[in-house]
């Protein structure tokens, strides 16, 4: 099992000694190699990025890098500004001289005028660096680069490669070296059977080398290796990387295969692949002897288990807006709140950037989160957050009965495959019978006749199985906080007299004990928990008391002298002692 979780939330007041400190974490910049002139052009694809631009005709232009990055972005901008200047010159069939020659500065000041009324006429590119990401690295940031009204986004590093919802992107991987003689050494140690299926993959940065250590390898025997090649995928069975001819969409078709990653991949796509693929080896690229290492998963699953049962009786979900910047996540975000409504659970939406556990910590009455985020970044494992956070796959998981979850050991980081999903179980819900409207209560048969379906609103909480906490045994009264409120009201006319034979009736009706709050006239057991569990409700709540005569008003405050001055002193009391 996984680790003993907190009894309590985490003290979140910072200490007066650390109140001006700063938590970023910093990058230690001198650590970093410096590259030449020439190798920021090259690692950073400066004549390809401007090519791609002005075939684009985008004017502003965002630049977006990761933290390890941005001791670059002066000279990467510098050189593009360059480049784009040249290229609007060369456009203009303008030669901009840099050196004067035979000394006729009349010819080179009428050039140079002239080049200058051209530029006039074509607006020139503008380019803006973003300074820090509103979420993950991984994503290309839309939020911030609206912030600057840019036309499309140049995004630096490796990538998450989900698909944006409105800007166009240009991406730059910035290649990184690899040294490919020790990789084929330990291929073929790893794998000395020549015939074997196997699948090259590396991390996006060193992508590259996959085709050259291919050609490699065939020279050198291997019949059954298939080298991948990057696409904007995540929902693939390799996710944003192409699969054999033979395998098509058939996860029983790539089973046979072992797959063999360069560098260390993110914990997501591990557990994607764990259960379609017959093993994994990983070439970490970080170490100065690297070897392959089998990639086990089964510990980081049965923890993801766990974490599921534990939340089979959560009455409360917060779900996390970790991303505004992927297509489609307004769309998981109805499923979710749709999925989460139809348990009787109740849920709560938040947008807090960047995710950590002091901002989640805030809200104690919520027993579980669900991240909406990339494929990459939806998946957080720290054990420093107070309430487990998961992903919408696994909340399907969490909703079904105990009957219905089976555990089968494949797991789904995309949200597009949970969507997906939905539309083949609403596609397949068309079929002869009895079909209930859940408006008012009524229930059609295939003739179209109704019935009062009251009697088993009323009954259904009382014919329900009970409910447990499968990690401390307790039995639970309060894991569907929502499904009282579905209950149908009895119609009433308007004399009062009742309309109709049902409200005469001696069947017995259950009534709402009004024990919940309510806000708007809807359940909310947030209020609730704030009404009666936290010990601090904010300013002012500690004069709703009545006082011990009896008189006054509950909610007035006595008044007090309070303390006079300017900013830097306040005198207090009679004997006028400064502070």
């Amino acid at each position: 099992m996984a680790a003993t979780a907190l009894e309590s939330a985490p003290v979140l007041s910072t200490p007066d000694t650390h109140i001006f400190e700063d938590p970023t974490p910093t990058v230690d910049v001198s650590s970093l190699p410096r590259l030449s002139d020439e190798q920021v052009a090259l690692t950073y694809e400066i004549e390809r990025t401007v090519r791609e631009i002005r075939e684009g005709r985008w004017k502003r232009i965002a630049l977006q890098f990761p933290d390890h990055m941005l001791v670059d972005a002066p000279r990467v901008y510098e050189q593009l500004n360059k480049a784009l200047e040249k290229a609007r010159n060369s456009s203009n069939g303008i030669q901009t001289p840099s050196v004067l020659q035979n000394g006729n500065v009349a010819d080179e000041l009428a050039s140079g005028i002239q080049a200058a009324s051209l530029q006039e006429k074509e607006e020139v590119e503008r380019l803006f660096i973003l300074g820090d990401t509103s979420y993950g690295a991984c994503c290309v940031d839309e939020v911030a680069a609206e912030h600057v009204d840019a036309d499309v986004v140049v995004h630096y590093g490796r990538s998450c490669l989900s698909p944006p919802s409105r800007l166009p992107v240009i991406y730059v991987f910035t290649e990184r070296p690899l040294d490919l003689d020790a990789v084929i050494t330990t291929f073929q140690e790893t794998y000395p059977d020549k015939d074997q299926k196997i699948i090259l993959m590396a991390d996006i940065p060193y992508s590259h080398h996959i085709p050259t250590l291919h050609a490699r390898l065939q020279s050198s025997g291997y019949t059954h290796i298939y080298p991948t090649e990057i696409i904007h995928n995540p929902s693939s069975l390799l996710p944003n990387r192409t699969t054999p001819p033979e395998v098509a969409d058939s996860k029983e078709a790539l089973r046979p295969y072992h797959l063999f990653h360069i560098s260390t991949p993110p914990t997501s796509l591990l557990l994607t692949l764990s259960s379609r693929l017959s093993a994994i080896h990983i070439y970490p690229t970080d170490t100065p002897s690297p070897s392959a290492l089998p990639a086990s998963t089964a510990m980081t699953l049965r923890r993801r288990y766990a974490i599921i049962t534990s939340l089979s009786s959560a009455p409360i979900f917060g779900i996390l807006i970790n991303t505004l910047s992927v297509k489609n996540y307004l769309h998981i975000l109805s499923h979710v709140q749709s999925l989460i409504a139809a348990a009787g659970k109740k849920s709560y939406t938040f947008v807090v950037g960047k995710v950590n556990a002091a901002k989640v910590a805030n809200f104690s009455e919520v027993a579980g989160w669900v991240v909406i985020g990339c494929w990459e970044s939806s998946l957080m494992e720290s054990k420093e957050f107070w309430k487990p956070i998961i992903t919408p796959f696994e909340l399907e998981m969490v909703l079904m009965g105990d009957e219905e979850r089976v555990w089968t050991g494949e797991w789904e980081a995309d949200f597009q495959k949970v969507l997906e999903g939905k539309e083949r179980t609403v596609a397949g819900k068309d079929e002869p019978g009895e079909k209930k409207d859940k408006v008012e209560g009524r229930v059609q048969d295939e003739d179209g006749n109704e019935a009062n379906d009251a009697g088993d609103y009323d009954s259904e909480e009382e014919s329900a199985p009970p409910e447990f906490d499968l990690r401390t045994g307790r039995y639970v009264s309060h894991s569907r906080p929502m499904r009282s409120s579905t209950a149908p009201k009895n119609e009433q006319g308007e004399g009062g007299q009742g309309s109709s034979a049902k409200s005469n009736s001696t069947a017995l009706a259950k009534r709402a004990n009004g024990d919940v709050a309510h806000v708007g006239g809807v359940i909310s057991p947030g209020a609730e928990f704030l009404r009666s569990q936290r010990t601090w409700q904010g300013l002012g709540s500690d004069f709703d008391v009545v006082p011990e005569d009896g008189t006054g008003n509950a909610n007035a405050a006595q008044m007090e002298e309070g303390r006079r001055g300017i900013a830097r002193g306040y005198v207090v009391g009679e004997n006028g002692s400064t502070h």
